[in-house]
């Protein structure tokens, strides 16, 4: 059966945010202080950096099965809402902490408008692939 162009690009945008996802998931087990730093006050902080590590290799091995790609893809789509308040954090951090590099504060503040093109991503991958 020949696959649509659709389903092709589907199956490509998979694949890269199966990697972004699957490289990010990596680095919270091999440095997960990096990461603890961002969690809100209100979570747990260890178990929270182990646990969205393991979402993002779990999100990242669903986007690359073609058979668990669409339910990947909408999955990835709310990791990236439920990760924005971590991102927010972290900006507010820097912005307060006056010792702070200020490419660091404005690299944390251009990650923040980057969750949506992230979360569409999920979502195009959702959508454009087959139940």
């Amino acid at each position: 059966m020949r696959r649509t162009r659709r389903a092709r690009r589907a199956a490509t945008t998979a694949r890269g945010l199966a990697i972004l996802l699957a490289g990010a998931g990596v680095t919270h087990f091999l440095r997960p202080r990096v990461y603890d730093g961002i969690v809100p006050e209100a979570l747990p902080t260890r178990a929270t950096t182990i646990g969205s590590g393991v979402a993002e290799v779990a999100v990242a091995a669903a986007l690359a099965v073609p058979r668990t790609r669409r339910i990947g893809g909408f999955a990835a789509a709310a990791l990236f809402v439920a990760v924005f308040p971590a991102n927010l954090k972290m900006a507010r951090d820097l912005l307060d902490d006056p010792r702070s590099q200020r490419r660091m504060r404005v690299a944390a503040l251009l990650r923040l408008p980057l969750q949506v093109p992230l979360v569409r991503w999920g979502l195009r991958v959702g959508m454009d692939t087959r139940p």
